[in-house]
């Protein structure tokens, strides 16, 4: 009986693990995003960093990535083709898991 307790606790666990690195890389994918998108637009320093923390925020308003894309896009304007949002957040999301991996070993 105890196997399989073990077993449930170590499934639980690595549930656990893999949601809690997930978030971390999405956090870090849109922290990478906006300083991005913020050098598009121009802002550099605190301005940057700044925007970089609404991008992060706005991932808070739904479920899924739509809201910063929305969020992006938007203050983006004709500066960006949704294509090239959607392709740099691709990039932005391995880069950000190769990042956190790297830090957890």
């Amino acid at each position: 009986m105890s196997t399989m307790k073990d077993r449930e606790n170590a499934f639980e666990s690595k549930f656990a693990h893999d949601a809690e690195t997930q978030f971390k890389a999405d956090a870090r994918r849109n922290k990478l995003l906006g300083l991005w998108a913020a050098d598009v637009m121009g802002k550099t320093g605190d301005d940057a960093a700044s925007y970089a923390k609404e991008v992060v925020k706005s991932d808070f308003e739904e479920a899924g990535h739509e809201d910063v894309y929305r969020k992006v896009a938007g203050d983006l304007g004709n500066k960006a083709d949704e294509a090239t949002i959607r392709n740099k957040m691709s990039e932005l999301m391995h880069q950000a898991r190769a990042e956190i991996l790297d830090e957890t070993e």
